[in-house]
């Protein structure tokens, strides 16, 4: 059975746990706790893909947790599935800096159960841990260590792994070793550091000089909190792709700790080149939004453009009753409807033109004066394209082709198809593969859900000279994946959804979370992807390997 047969065939329930599993890194996570009356819409956030309402309490929930509440089942449907359409999960934070869970002697079960209750009731894609008892860790006994050990794995119980995210947002120093009694968060990361997807890493409110520069803030924390910079944490065997580098949206939202927008950029920029690949986080909404993580982002993950421009005109005789010429083929999208309600990321043509809707829109003409719609270029066809056997092509200017991507034995992408992270699709003349679940987005749209790989080697032999090329239609690329830098699928190793393997001369796929399911086994995880056609070197992205379990340190006092 095809990937595609098998996502069809899911049942609604199956169908929706796809759409709520684990994002793949990098991560842009987004915080909300100052009033607003509702969620901001998709171009308000636009470049973010986590956005955390804070708080949930103990009590119940709080701010804009509350707000979220009171809103009716519909009103949180709508706008739940505009976030899935862009991309973006929302989830909820736990605690905040108001709540003591370990010195206010909460049970840690109890608790557990209560909170994954309101999740799962209230619709959410998950939770963040910020806990902030700082009394319990500055005692050194252990007990805040081990409450963050027992809450974490009853909320494991309570809303697995692969189909909520579940992340924690410690302050860099705890992860600094030799100074908390107790282990801090290397001893909670060594115990159950599996069941966390990432941490949100505060690396701010800790001093007014710590973690402002990006060597303190990547390679080399100061003496008050050693060890603590993201770099250092890594080497102390935490998994460098869960550092999320949290940072506050302005001066005002933190006592310490902010850094100007263009000197972030640039320490991303260089830990991403040192092999960081995490993503950032920030407190809090309105005064961080999609201008504030375009900033960060620059060119590190740049925010995909959605408008297409010709950069030059083309003409072309054929023997066949095919033509080329610059644009989108829109084969298979629906035209644009009146009185037909739209979610973000969804596609339709009019005019002769691919359009995305840039969030939830009825009645809005593609074009018009609301703006809801992006031109993503001139559809090149509105039917199913065919090959042509011998094809001559003749341009008015010098044509020089650049190295490509094999694209042979990757389907088209299609409307209807659930696609799940790591899927590889053709789409325009290139590759492209899904960063985590999607239904409907285009590739190249509004919602960046799809990776733009590169452009597709011709499937033919051509011979190309100044001004004119000729396509015999001979085809020279073998059926098979190049798999070289892909590791072999191991035992003992955890897997998130996305990562890669080779095994038995075959490239695979994780649909989820797995530890020990072989590929190709009863389990079901992998999704096979095609023979390779070179071995593999390097380790396999996307993947976690668990740390030995720390012995934690006699308890001390830290001053």
């Amino acid at each position: 059975m095809s990937l595609e047969e098998m996502l069809r065939g899911l049942t609604p329930k199956a169908s929706n746990i796809l759409k709520r599993a684990t994002p793949v890194a990098p991560h842009f996570v987004l915080y909300s706790d100052a009033y607003v009356s509702s969620e901001p819409t998709v171009s308000d956030i636009l470049g973010f893909n986590v956005f955390a309402l804070a708080f949930l309490e103990v009590y119940g929930a709080a701010d804009q947790a509350q707000e979220w509440e009171e809103l009716t089942a519909s009103q949180r449907s709508l706008i739940l599935a505009e976030y899935e359409a862009a991309g973006i999960s929302l989830i909820v934070s736990l605690f905040g800096s108001t709540e003591t869970p370990t010195s206010s002697g909460y049970n840690p079960i109890d608790t557990a159960n209560t909170m994954a209750a309101w999740v799962i009731e209230y619709g959410l894609q998950g939770v963040d841990v910020d806990y902030e008892d700082f009394a319990a860790f500055d005692a050194g006994t252990g007990s805040a260590e081990q409450w963050l050990g027992n809450f974490t794995t009853q909320l494991r119980t309570q809303l697995p792994q692969g189909q909520y995210i579940l992340t924690h947002a410690p302050v860099a120093p705890w992860f600094s070793p030799g100074i908390w009694g107790g282990g801090g968060y290397l001893w909670v990361n060594s115990v159950v550091g599996s069941m966390i997807d990432w941490y949100n890493v505060q690396f701010y409110n800790q001093g007014t000089t710590e973690y402002t520069t990006c060597d303190g803030l990547l390679y080399s924390s100061s003496t008050t909190w050693p060890q603590s910079a993201l770099f250092q944490i890594a080497s102390n065997g935490v998994s460098l792709d869960k550092l999320v580098i949290g940072k506050p949206a302005t001066s005002a939202q933190a006592s310490n700790g902010y850094m100007d927008l263009s000197l972030l950029a640039s320490c991303v920029s260089l830990a991403h080149d040192a092999g960081w690949n995490a993503g950032a986080m920030v407190w809090e909404y309105p005064y961080a939004d999609s201008a504030w993580i375009a900033t960060v982002r620059g060119d590190t993950w740049p925010i995909t453009s959605t408008s297409a421009t010709p950069t030059s005109a083309s003409t072309s005789t054929s023997t066949s009753t095919s033509t080329s010429a610059p644009g989108i083929i829109c084969a298979g999208v629906a035209t644009w409807s009146p009185s037909v309600a739209y979610t973000g990321g969804i596609a339709v043509t009019y005019s002769g033109y691919l359009w995305i809707a840039s969030y939830w829109t009825e009645d809005d003409v593609p074009g018009g004066t609301a703006g809801v719609w992006v031109n993503n270029g001139a559809c090149t066809s509105t039917s199913t394209s065919t090959t042509p056997t011998s094809t001559t092509s003749t341009t008015t200017g010098t044509s020089t082709s650049a190295p490509g991507t094999i694209c042979v034995g990757v389907s088209a992408w299609f409307l209807g198809v659930a696609y799940i992270g790591g899927s590889e699709v053709t789409y325009g003349g290139y590759l492209w593969t899904a960063r985590y679940w999607t239904e409907d987005d285009v590739p190249g749209g509004a919602a960046g859900v799809w990776v733009n790989n590169g452009a597709c080697t011709s499937a033919s032999t051509s011979a190309t000279t100044t001004g004119t090329s000729t396509t015999t239609g001979t085809s020279t690329s073998s059926p098979g994946t190049t798999c070289a830098g892909v590791a072999a699928w191991a035992t003992g190793v955890v897997y998130t959804g996305g990562a890669e393997v080779t095994y038995n001369g075959y490239l695979w796929i994780a649909s989820y979370w797995t530890e020990n399911d072989t590929p190709g086994g009863i389990a079901g995880v992998w999704i096979n992807d095609r023979a390779c056609t070179s071995t593999a070197t390097t380790p396999p992205k996307n993947m976690a390997i668990l740390t030995s379990i720390i012995t934690p340190a006699p308890a001390f006092e830290r001053r």
